[in-house]
């Protein structure tokens, strides 16, 4: 059976169209601030970012929100999402605010994580151009000389390390950093006094005072340096006993090994080894020294 076509066919209305100049909807693609002659095919992020400023009006973007999205990435360990997503947040934010330059300082953390060290110094220097002396600042500076050392720029590394004082006086974690340094440095009982006021300002852990029994050694006070390493080696064990308690539910029995205990920090970014210490005649390596990074802000 087939289907007959109706003879009185259905008759299209016939307008006039529209004139030449409407504009309201084209099928030719949006013209872009970049133009593309200019644009390594390879870096693809600049005409997203462009159609994204075109498409999205930064007064449509919670920026805050964005970032709260970068640290949960960080929380994850998804570090490569979180540049990403911090570097959107620093393109939607004001320009030159303060919520530019925290997208800014975590980005730089979570490149940190990746020990991509030159891209974590270019996104804390972008940071500290909007603002050296902001709430931000300090993080910044302790940030950018922990990525500095890890590039081998070490005199850099205190440079920045003495601004992080600077900005912050009660900055715990900057003042062990300038320890830190000043020791490789040979300044020994200036390191001592940098430890001293980490301590004090909170910042109690066995890596801290394994820092300052070096120093002291290196300054000739041996004896006090050997009280000072037992110290840490007892908060060492009981910081490991605790790490098994809360793994296992139970202390480790006789002969058990407890993991190592970690370096603590205020939070998961831009942390990392700095090389260890050898032992003499065979010994086993000491514990790994490590300059402190500060982690993502908020986090």
């Amino acid at each position: 059976m087939t289907d007959e076509r109706d003879d009185d066919g259905h008759e299209f209305s016939s307008g006039q169209g529209v004139d030449a100049d409407y504009d309201a909807f084209t099928l030719d693609p949006p013209e872009l601030g970049e133009d593309p002659s200019r644009v390594d095919p390879v870096d693809s992020r600049v005409l997203t970012e462009e159609l994204d400023r075109r498409n999205i009006g930064s007064e449509d973007v919670d920026v805050e929100q964005l970032i709260d999205v970068g640290l949960s990435y960080m929380g994850i360990n998804r570090f490569e999402e979180a540049t990403e997503t911090f570097e959107r947040a620093a393109n939607f934010a004001e320009e030159d605010s303060l919520e530019a330059q925290e997208a800014w300082v975590n980005k730089g953390a979570a490149h940190a994580q990746l020990e991509e060290f030159d891209q974590a110094i270019g996104a804390y220097q972008e940071a500290l151009r909007i603002d050296e002396e902001s709430e931000h600042a300090a993080t910044a500076e302790t940030n950018l000389a922990y990525s500095l050392w890890e590039s081998g720029r070490g005199e850099q590394a205190l440079e920045h390390a003495e601004r992080a004082v600077e900005t912050d006086p009660r900055f715990a974690e900057a003042w062990y950093n300038r320890g830190f340094l000043l020791v490789e440095r040979g300044l020994a009982e200036d390191a001592v006094k940098c430890f001293d006021n980490a301590i004090r300002l909170g910042y109690r852990d066995a890596g801290v005072l394994e820092e300052k029994a070096r120093a002291l050694e290196e300054a000739g006070d041996h004896e006090q340096a050997e009280e000072v390493a037992d110290r840490a080696e007892e908060l060492r064990r009981e910081a490991e006993e605790q790490m098994v308690e809360e793994q296992t539910g139970q202390a480790p029995g006789p002969g058990g090994q407890a993991p190592q205990g970690g370096r603590g920090g205020r939070g998961a970014g831009g942390r990392g080894g700095a090389g260890g210490r050898g032992g003499q005649n065979g010994e086993p390596e000491g514990p790994e020294r490590e300059l402190q990074g500060e982690g993502p802000e908020g986090f």
